[in-house]
């Protein structure tokens, strides 16, 4: 009896909701297009690539070291500093230095009156022996002492280039326009032959520098192309290789390889970056559409993309992804060359949504 009551009561529920909702009418709403931007997966060459990773350095780069001893008496400048070539970053007392340039001042005047003597004498005895008042021997002797005082003065002026050129390693200058990225003493400290004292970088052209490991180094060739990701800014940069090092003695079993990039903006010294470098482009395999990075949908351990569907809808596909190329994403299956998908939705954007775009 009482499956029946509910069986009676069902029917009637229903045809009083009926009733309730007859003579009104119903609203269709309608979400508006949600703006995006439209790629297209292009199909590219999958050349056999190497994956390292590494910095970027300034191409010009000097430690500031001094050949002389003594204490520190100025820092002028400290790391962040911009400077110009041959501005002064450092001085290191040059008290024995002066000592010594007032000696060789000394040995320049007493050279110049020993030479303007010898000069006078040699110049009389000149005379005298073309008169044949003086003798062969005493002309020779007065030749002699004259080009002995010639050299003597040439000696105390090449000493005195010697100090001079001493006096420029206790004013030491920038090497070149740049950037102060590190200073290693302070006033007071002393300074030895050879120890570094500053870091000066350059600030316009930058490089990358990569290990490769022993096992990949023979394939890398100067002039291979370079895909560089620099990893803080998600930024792709085309790049050249330049030098490859063929030694691992000082680098832990990993090659030095420098990289040309091809644009520098925005990109600083020390950036972590990842290089994919092609060491076989002669030989080329099946290929792959690869689309934008951003354009991709993760979803626990699914990756999809939004294509465009008819009549302007966005249709959620899930695709297989291979390997990252800079700031691109191969896809592997699920999506195929030519196809148009969407990114930097300016909305929510879900499947079947209408989507506008230029």
């Amino acid at each position: 009896m009482i499956k029946f009551k509910y069986l009676i009561l069902i029917p009637v529920l229903a045809a009083l909701l009926a009733g309730c909702g007859a003579g009104k009418d119903h609203k269709v709403i309608e979400m508006a297009p949600v703006s995006v931007e439209v790629g297209v997966a292009k199909s590219t060459a999958d050349y056999k690539r190497i994956q390292v990773s590494g910095r970027i350095e300034a191409v010009s780069s000097a430690n500031v070291s001094t050949r002389m001893m003594g204490n520190v008496s100025k820092v002028l400048v400290k790391p962040g500093d911009h400077v110009n070539k041959g501005d002064l970053l450092l001085q290191i007392s040059g008290a024995d230095l002066k000592a010594k340039e007032a000696q060789v001042d000394a040995a320049i005047v007493q050279a110049k009156s020993g030479l303007e003597n010898a000069r006078n004498d040699y110049e009389r005895f000149q005379t005298l022996y073309e008169k044949g008042s003086a003798s062969k021997k005493e002309f020779e002797n007065m030749t002699t002492r004259f080009e002995v005082a010639k050299a003597g003065l040439e000696a105390a002026e090449q000493m005195k280039n010697e100090v001079e050129a001493q006096f420029a390693y206790t004013n030491l200058r920038a090497p070149f326009t740049g950037v102060i990225t590190n200073t290693f003493v302070k006033a007071g400290d002393i300074a030895n032959p050879g120890m570094p004292l500053a870091t000066v970088e350059g600030i316009k052209e930058y490089q990358a520098a990569v290990m490769v490991p022993e096992s990949q180094i023979s394939k890398v060739q100067a002039g291979a192309k370079v895909s560089v990701l620099v990893k803080s800014k998600n930024r792709s940069v085309d790049g050249t290789v330049k030098e490859v090092s063929r030694s691992a003695k000082n680098t832990g079993g990993q090659f030095l390889v420098k990289i040309d990039l091809d644009s520098t903006e925005d990109i600083l010294p020390g950036m972590f970056v990842n290089a994919a470098i092609a060491v076989d482009e002669t030989v080329e395999t099946a290929t792959s559409p690869v689309v934008l990075k951003e354009a991709l949908i993760r979803r626990g351990q699914l990756s999809g993309i939004y294509v465009l569907g008819d009549g302007n809808t966005a249709i959620l596909r899930w695709v297989r992804i291979g390997n990252e190329r800079g700031s691109e994403m191969e896809i592997l299956s699920g999506l195929s060359e030519g196809e148009k998908y969407l990114f930097k939705p300016q909305g929510k954007l879900f499947n079947g949504a209408k989507v506008l775009f230029n």
